[in-house]
């Protein structure tokens, strides 16, 4: 998080900075005067779970841990303009994640190690604000923030796993969201990068009486993206 920050404040700086310095002839010179536009974005992910465990859980359970995997985000940009540096934005985003807890079991006087697999196929619905740096030349920076809701497509919350001993999770999620990036003004379009991290609001976890569910007492996502978008 407070990378995040550090690298938003460097990026807005050096813009302010160089602004003075160096002027070439301006693309779209006047896209940042339309009330509302659209776009698409497409990107990357790497989700993970924030995991708060029961410890010695009838000395089954030695350790438990979470590793991210990577994921794909596609999604649909609407931005309305507030002010000069300020936009709302709302993309609704379809996005396919994996996330992997590993466990190490007690199975008598043998430790035995498990692996749970989490594929989660999102719906997700974020509105955001975008305060932007003043345009130079053909860029600016900008710096994000905003709330997140997901309906995860593929939650097995309320199947018979049929003796499988799945790790279960709650279908909706609530996530706090925070970003950077960096507009560049095209001959014909705006393309935009943008690095952003989620922090989960919701514990996702469903105790179903295994060990599996019962060893976890909180379980949150948390989860870091890198974005493009076309507008």
């Amino acid at each position: 998080m407070k990378k995040i920050y550090k690298v938003a404040i460097i990026l807005l700086l050096s813009q302010n900075l160089f602004a003075q310095r160096y002027n070439v002839p301006l693309n779209l010179p006047n896209y940042d005067n339309k009330p509302i536009h659209f776009g698409f974005l497409i990107g990357l992910n790497t989700l993970d779970f924030k995991l708060t465990t029961v410890s010695n859980v009838e000395n089954e359970l030695f350790v438990i841990q979470s590793q991210n995997q990577k994921g794909f985000n596609l999604g649909v940009v609407s931005n309305m303009r507030l002010g000069n540096n300020l936009d709302f934005r709302f993309i609704p985003t379809l996005s396919l994640a994996e996330r992997r807890i590993f466990y190490t079991l007690n199975d008598i006087t043998v430790l035995r190690d498990e692996n749970k697999k989490i594929e989660s196929t999102f719906i997700e619905f974020p509105v955001s604000i975008k305060y932007k740096s003043s345009r130079y030349n053909n860029g600016r920076a900008y710096i994000m923030t905003g709330l997140k809701y997901s309906l995860d497509l593929a939650s097995q919350r309320n199947i018979d796993d049929e003796g499988l001993e799945i790790v279960k999770i709650k279908k909706d999620d609530f996530l706090y969201e925070i970003g950077l990036g960096l507009d560049f003004y095209l001959p014909y379009f705006k393309f935009s990068p943008e690095l952003k991290a989620n922090f989960g609001l919701t514990n996702l976890v469903v105790n179903d009486g295994s060990i599996y569910s019962r060893s976890i007492k909180g379980m949150k996502t948390r989860g870091f993206s890198i974005s493009f978008t076309f507008e």
